[in-house]
């Protein structure tokens, strides 16, 4: 079968900053159940696993529909444990059970604003064009040619010939939403990158993107996801 697309989701047990945050509940469900359930409303994908070493989190992967062929190795459970490495080792392990993959969209885990439509708009994108990934991207709120360092105990900008411009006569720059990466399998496999030299963009408001790395991260996400589905009304 040519053109076949899977969905990784990875999530492994361990999280410090966030003690067991694959699994944590966000706004009444395991915040990981948002990334399958994303998956499975794209209708794209004919394989919607997900990667961790962690027996809990397996049984609520599978609780919300998604397969578990496998656990991760503990080479790939660690906290240096690189992204690119365990979507690898999942494609590796199904190509010895068989069954291979044209396209792959690695999705996190902690992605609570991630949508099946945002995900077939990226796989659309991949799968009818030449590019090698398509990855979702958000507009910094101000323009990093504007940044300063400090130096000394002093401000120095670190473009100093922006530092009269106005911020509207600045090119528009992105940073990654963290959410997920769609990619054609083979040009993967070569090149060992999500972010490869033909990579196209899905564009994203600031208001769906949120990293979620503390605490405190988690609660801004879960104010601004509750906004979003109008439980905050003025």
């Amino acid at each position: 079968m040519k053109n076949r697309s899977i969905a990784i989701i990875t999530a492994r047990g361990g999280s410090k900053r966030i003690p067991r945050k694959n699994n944590r509940e966000f706004c009444g469900k395991p915040i990981l159940a948002y990334s399958i359930e994303a998956a499975q409303n794209a209708g794209v994908f004919d394989e919607i696993m997900v990667s961790t070493d962690d027996e809990e989190i397996a049984k609520t992967a599978k609780q919300y529909g998604a397969s578990i062929p496998f656990f991760r190795s503990k080479e790939n459970a660690g906290d240096y444990a690189v992204t690119a490495d365990v979507v690898k080792e999942v494609l590796t392990e199904y190509k010895r059970l068989g069954q291979q993959f044209e396209f792959a969209c690695c999705i996190y885990p902690t992605a609570p604003f991630l949508t099946g439509e945002k995900l077939r708009k990226a796989m659309e994108e991949l799968t009818e064009s030449d590019l090698d990934s398509v990855m979702p991207v958000t507009a910094f709120s101000f323009p990093p040619q504007r940044g300063m360092y400090i130096r000394g105990g002093q401000l120095i900008f670190c473009y100093p010939e922006n530092d009269l411009k106005r911020s509207q006569d600045l090119e528009t720059m992105y940073h990654d939403c963290g959410q997920f990466y769609c990619v054609r399998t083979p040009s993967f496999l070569q090149t060992g990158k999500l972010v490869m030299e033909k990579t196209g963009a899905v564009i994203l408001p600031e208001s769906e993107v949120q990293d979620i790395d503390n605490l405190e991260d988690w609660k801004i996400a879960e104010m601004k996801y509750r906004f979003l589905k109008g439980e905050f009304k003025q």
